[in-house]
C-alpha cells in the first residue's frame, strides 16, 4: 500500500495540476494501492472549497484507512526529535504522516520535498511512480 500526501491529492485535483503526478495517483487508485491517513483526510477535505467538500469526502470513504493508536503519536514525537537533532525541520503532520507510513509499512507518495528530506533519517519508503506513472513494485527498476 503506498500512502498518498496531501501535496499529491491537490495536484492531482489541480486543473492546471502537474501531469505526472495526476498519471501516477491515477495509476496507484486503479491498481488499489493508494491509502489514507487521518492528517492527510483531515487536510485535505479541510482546505477543500465548501462545494467541492461532499464529493471529495466520497472519494475518501472508499479509499483504505490507515487506523493508529496513541503509541504513534509517541513514535512521532521521537522521530520529530530525531529529525531536529539532524537540523531537518518539517512541519508535524507530515512527520506524523511519515510515522503512519512507518507502522503501517507502507510507502508514501508526496510531492513535498519534506519527505525526501525525513526518508534517509527515518528509513522511510517513498513511492516513485514507473515509467509514464505506471503503478511501481517496489523493486521494479524502470
Amino acid at each position: 500500500m503506498v500512502i498518498v500526501d496531501t501535496s499529491a491529492w491537490i495536484e492531482m485535483h489541480r486543473r492546471d495540476g502537474r501531469d505526472d503526478v495526476k498519471l501516477a495517483l491515477q495509476a496507484l487508485l486503479d491498481a488499489y494501492e493508494a491509502t489514507l491517513c487521518g492528517p492527510v483526510e483531515m487536510e485535505f477535505l479541510g482546505g477543500a472549497r465548501p462545494h467541492e467538500r461532499d464529493r471529495l469526502q466520497a472519494w475518501c470513504n472508499v479509499l483504505p484507512y490507515c487506523r493508529n493508536e496513541q503509541t504513534l503519536w509517541r513514535k512521532a514525537a521521537t522521530n520529530f526529535a530525531k529529525l531536529r537533532a539532524q537540523g531537518i525541520q518539517a512541519p508535524w503532520n507530515d512527520v506524523l504522516i511519515a510515522t503512519i507510513g512507518q507502522v503501517a509499512d507502507c510507502r508514501i507518495y508526496a510531492c513535498d520535498k519534506h519527505f525526501e528530506l525525513m526518508a534517509p533519517v527515518l528509513n522511510l519508503r517513498l513511492y516513485k511512480p514507473g515509467y509514464l506513472g505506471m503503478y511501481a513494485n517496489e523493486n521494479d527498476n524502470f
